[in-house]
Formats: C-alpha cells, structure tokens, sequence
C-alpha cells in the first residue's frame, strides 16, 4: 500500500454496489453491498462515516493497523484518512452513515476512529437508523439517534483515558466467556479488586453495568447465528448462554428495540 496515491472519495460514493440512498436528518444513508471478495483501491473519504456490517467479513489497513470486522460489527471514521479494505470470500453487506458539515457546528469535532465489536451502543443505534430509514420516518427521530450515536463516539475516549488497567482483563474475559455462567467474584478475582469497586468502576467507564454488558455481547452473537435461517431461535437462546427462549427475547427487545423475529425478517 505504501506509495499508492489514496482516491478520495466524493459524498455517497463507495466501491461496491448500491443498493439504496437516502439524505435525512444531516446525514447520507447507503445501503452497499459486494457479492465477491476482491481487495479496494487505497482511498479516503470527503465526509466521515459509519459502517455497519449487516453480513459478510472484510479486513481494514487503517493507520498502520490492521482490524478484522464481521456481521453487527461498526467502525467510526473521520474524513479524509486513507485506508485500504479487502473484502472476505463470501462478500460483504453494510449499511453506511455519512455526516454531513451541517452536524460540524452541533458537536465537538469528531477527529479519532472507533469501533464496537462487542454489540455496544454503537451497533444498536445504527440498527435502529437502519430501522427507521427503510420507508416513511420521522426526520426528528432520526436527527435524535444521529445525536446519541455521535455522543457515544465523542465519549468513547474519555472512557479509555480514565480506564483502569484491570478493567482491560475484565472485558477480555467477559468477550471471551459470555455465554458461560460467570459469577462477579471470579470477575473480581480476575482484576484483584472487590466486587463492589468492580462493579462501580465497570458501570463509570463503560456507561452500563456488567450484566448489561454480558447481555450486548450475547445479543451480538446471537443476530450473527441468527443469518443461518435453519437455525431455530431456541438454539440460538441456550447456545448463547440465555436461560430460555422467553429470557432471549426479552433481553434481545431490551437491547435491540424489537422481537429476534421481528429482527430476523429484517436483515433477511
């Protein structure tokens, strides 16, 4: 990549194929899609953007770094930072937020990258974006999630800066183990501190409590297992550490907004 002059990238233009576009509420909604895998030009683009996976796996080159995304997976990036992207073998489907200038004046500048893999906030907002674009809508319903989604991306480095070295290991192991039966003394264990500062210390940096958080991941998890639709929602449930399929759903519509089949209709 080094040497390759990056191609910048006009508002709502993307390599790959549209499916739809749509300006509202200060912000350009594209669905993209790419049915095989193939490896994009270096390139930037004029406005910053969110892209959310819907389906499919890419790897990014970005910064001097290199990260992996698969489906319900997101990543904030800034305008006019190159990057190069390789698209994995059974393709890729996103659904991709562009901001407008006119959001410039309305927040602090929004200058560093961010992602969520874990099924946080950011996931959860631009599926309810994606949610509210698909026909008639309020534009102040979707003024409002563009504002908490770009709030969450502007508090997202606070929380790392104030961040205990601990609290790394912890959500390691929470990634690593959420659908097993974790107690908050193992937790408390794992980052050698008392359950009580464990937990307080978790919700301040992280904005939501640890079970909150189990449950995000689990529900991430369980939208990806959700694509194969030979897979019932009661195997989904227990593969995914829920008690039962009624505990799946009312903790899936907690997160999500709506029923898993109501969801299941809606990526299909």
């Amino acid at each position: 990549m080094a040497g390759n002059q990056a191609e910048a990238l006009t508002a709502g233009s993307f390599y790959g194929a549209i499916g739809g576009k749509r300006e509202l509420g200060g912000a350009i909604f594209t669905d993209l899609c790419h049915e095989t895998p193939r490896r994009l030009p270096n390139h930037s683009h004029q406005l910053p953007f969110f892209g959310m996976l819907l389906g499919g796996s890419y790897r990014e080159h970005y910064v001097h770094k290199e990260r992996f995304f698969g489906p319900f997976t997101i990543m904030f990036r800034p305008a006019g930072v190159p990057h190069q992207d390789e698209i994995g073998p059974q393709g890729v489907k996103f659904f991709e937020i562009e901001i407008l200038p006119e959001w410039q004046g309305r927040l602090e500048r929004l200058d560093h990258p961010c992602e969520d893999f874990g099924g946080g906030q950011l996931i959860w907002l631009a599926m309810k974006l994606f949610r509210e674009t698909r026909g008639a809508c309020d534009e102040l319903s979707v003024e409002s999630l563009l504002a908490e989604l770009l709030g969450t991306v502007a508090n997202s480095r606070e929380s790392v800066k104030d961040a205990p070295s601990w609290l790394r290991r912890v959500k390691d192991k929470l990634e690593s183990e959420f659908c097993e039966r974790l107690t908050l003394d193992e937790l408390s264990e794992e980052a050698e501190v008392h359950p009580v500062h464990l937990s307080r210390v978790f919700r301040r940096c992280t904005r939501e409590g640890i079970a909150e958080y189990v449950h995000r991941l689990r529900v991430r998890a369980a939208c990806e297992q959700m694509l194969r639709p030979e897979t019932s929602l009661t195997d989904v449930a227990l593969e995914k550490g829920f008690a039962d399929q009624s505990h799946f759903t009312r903790v899936f519509r907690r997160v999500t907004g709506m029923s898993p089949g109501a969801f299941r209709r809606m990526v299909a």
